[in-house]
């Protein structure tokens, strides 16, 4: 295999890649200037140098705690545990949400080898022993390993006095009811708030 396979087939391997895509990247990247592709080896082959995982959240963060944890003026009452990163970016790019986070780094997935102590619940646990904490959001993905770590949270957590809630879920903004699957319609007359 030649260094231009060999370079499909790793990007090939990042999520959401598939073969074609692969191969226009590493096209692109035949036609860039020799200062863009160090500059990016130079990123990519460091980035585990710099960016470490918050030891209060788990946040990727280049100082730790990281930003978020660290800020005063957050809701220190209110905890929205979610699966990945990402979520958390996209809860926060929303500018609604004023508490703090856990980052699980995935759900309970037993078929995949990921159980309660894979995710660090512990930690989770610990981190709600003091008290301060009086709500914890499970946003989690609507999916069955999803749900299966709400209802294990939710037991762990349920002796403890703490308000649990759920994102919603349901029909998106701007959907069709008659385009929704019947899964997604419930979830949505199950989760239906009053009129304001």
């Amino acid at each position: 295999m030649g260094p231009l396979d060999s370079l499909i087939a790793n990007l090939s391997r990042l999520p959401g890649l598939g073969k074609k895509s692969a191969v226009r990247m590493a096209f692109h990247l035949l036609k860039a200037d020799s200062a863009y592709l160090t500059e990016l080896g130079r990123q990519i082959a460091t980035l585990k140098d710099h960016i470490v995982r918050c030891s209060v959240c788990g946040n990727y963060t280049e100082i730790d705690p990281c930003e978020i944890c660290s800020d005063v003026r957050r809701d220190q009452t209110l905890l929205c545990v979610v699966e990945q990163v990402q979520d958390l970016m996209n809860l926060e790019a929303t500018a609604e949400y004023r508490g703090l986070y856990h980052v699980l780094h995935g759900v309970i997935a037993p078929l995949d080898g990921v159980g309660p102590a894979e995710l660090g619940l512990g930690r989770l646990e610990r981190r709600l022993s003091d008290g301060s904490v009086r709500e914890v959001i499970l946003a989690t993905n609507p999916t069955l390993e999803g749900d299966t770590t709400v209802l294990y949270i939710h037991r762990l957590l349920g002796a403890k006095g703490i308000k649990i809630t759920r994102l919603a879920s349901g029909l998106p903004v701007g959907g069709d009811l008659e385009y929704a699957d019947r899964l997604t319609i419930a979830r949505a007359l199950k989760a239906r708030a009053g009129i304001e």
